[in-house]
């Protein structure tokens, strides 16, 4: 089977979970590209909420108004020869949403049981003719708790904090202690949380990306997706 895809009949979705620094975006859009699928970031339709009632001023706690606005917005998930962009009502947000402001925040506007049921329903609508790969913290439990390969992808506090540091640069001006505090703050947020916690689905295979480069963790996935489209 050729690395460029698989025959449409045979395409399946796949389902990349992990906690906050994983990599999961960059390995899922990789993916993706591999196997000529559809790469859905849910993260970044997260991110673009917390973005959008950040410069509104809407406040977490106000849960009707937060899912009053997040109706009424247009999340475009648009890929292109640089990765992909998100535009919120048309305008490119994908420079904001990585923000330290919009890290900060983005789990407690995640919490809210409405918006992520609309978020959720929007992600099973562009998932329902399959050939696509979504990352996200309850993917494999959640959103597509069918999907054929679910992927659990982890590695160490410091390891995750590291990636964050060099993904964000100077410009950010955070320490690397910091990042590490804040990554397991937000690991303590998901899995705590009531509504879709960050959980490993029971049938998702584990993958402790630690001491695997990139090219590692695409290889092993995509190989993962050929021996189940074989078989």
């Amino acid at each position: 089977m050729s690395r460029q895809g698989t025959e449409n009949n045979l395409k399946i979705n796949i389902a990349i979970d992990g906690p906050a620094g994983a990599g999961k975006s960059t390995i899922a859009r990789l993916v993706a590209k591999e196997l000529s699928y559809i790469y859905v970031d849910t993260g970044a339709m997260y991110r673009a909420v917390t973005w959008h009632m950040l410069k509104a001023g809407i406040k977490p706690e106000s849960a009707a108004e937060v899912l009053r606005h997040a109706q009424a917005m247009e999340i475009e998930l648009i890929p292109g020869a640089d990765g992909q962009k998100v535009l919120v009502d048309g305008r490119d947000v994908t420079p904001y949403i990585r923000s330290l402001e919009v890290s900060g925040m983005v789990s407690q506007y995640a919490q809210i049981e409405g918006l992520r049921k609309h978020l959720v329903a929007l992600q099973q609508q562009m998932a329902a003719r399959k050939g696509v790969v979504m990352d996200g913290r309850d993917i494999g439990t959640t959103v597509l708790p069918n999907a054929e390969l679910k992927i659990f992808m982890t590695a160490s506090v410091k390891e995750r904090a590291l990636r964050r540091f060099k993904e964000l640069g100077d410009a950010q001006g955070v320490t690397l202690e910091q990042l590490e505090k804040d990554i397991s703050e937000r690991d303590r947020l998901d899995a705590g949380r009531e509504i879709s916690p960050l959980r490993c689905a029971d049938d998702a295979i584990v993958l402790d990306t630690t001491h695997m480069d990139i090219p590692q963790v695409v290889d092993t996935i995509v190989s993962y997706c050929k021996t189940h489209t074989n078989s």
